[in-house]
């Protein structure tokens, strides 16, 4: 909890980050109009059909089991069903427990997959609305989905803390905003830090001022 409430200003500083890498990119028309269409595509979906909690546990369990292998750990049991899920492996920290809450897997599969198609010579201009359109059902796929399933009590968050996992889940989520933004816009990941870093020293030193 003390961990979690130290991080509230840099929570508060990210978010001010984030709203420069916006607000410097908001003039990528190409880029946000299908982005923008895919989400609204997927919020009507999530709106008005069943969820489809299968492929959203089956995400989420995958996304543990991915982060412990960047860890360099080793996954021993995994299972996804509609009804819930659990991986079982050799290695955890916060990040493996929390990853699913902010990092969009099927958004960043999407994303390997262009890649894939761009160095095997297979891509074509004329796809590119349609990645864009993708991309942002997918990203508003893991919002809603996560916002959804956060309505209930999950062990991830209990056994990290409230405070401490609002925290990390929200910082988590905004840097994938502060990295992808500037790459998908072609705007500099460079600028993105440095306000970032320039907003969080604002922050600690109003702070600062108050004490």
């Amino acid at each position: 909890m003390f961990v979690g409430i130290l991080l509230l200003p840099v929570c508060v500083g990210t978010a001010k980050a984030v709203w420069l890498v916006l607000r410097d990119a908001g003039g990528a028309d190409s880029v946000w109009l299908p982005m923008l269409a895919g989400v609204a595509c997927w919020i009507v979906v999530f709106l008005l059909l069943p969820k489809p909690m299968w492929v959203y546990v089956f995400g989420h369990e995958l996304t543990h089991a991915v982060w412990t292998w960047i860890f360099g750990g080793s996954v021993k049991k995994f299972k996804a069903g509609s009804e819930g899920g659990h991986v079982v492996s050799t290695k955890s920290n916060f990040l493996i427990v929390l990853a699913p809450y902010f990092f969009p897997l099927y958004a960043v599969l999407l994303v390997l997959v262009f890649v894939l198609f761009i160095l095997f010579g297979a891509w074509h201009r004329a796809y590119v609305p349609w990645f864009y359109l993708l991309l942002g059902a997918a990203y508003a796929f893991h919002l809603t989905m996560t916002w959804h399933i956060l309505r209930t009590r999950q062990t991830d968050i209990t056994s990290q803390g409230y405070i401490f996992s609002a925290a990390v889940i929200f910082l988590g989520n905004a840097f994938v905003l502060l990295i992808g933004v500037p790459l998908l816009t072609r705007h500099s990941l460079l600028d993105a830090l440095i306000w970032w870093l320039k907003c969080n020293q604002q922050v600690l030193h109003r702070i600062v001022q108050w004490f």
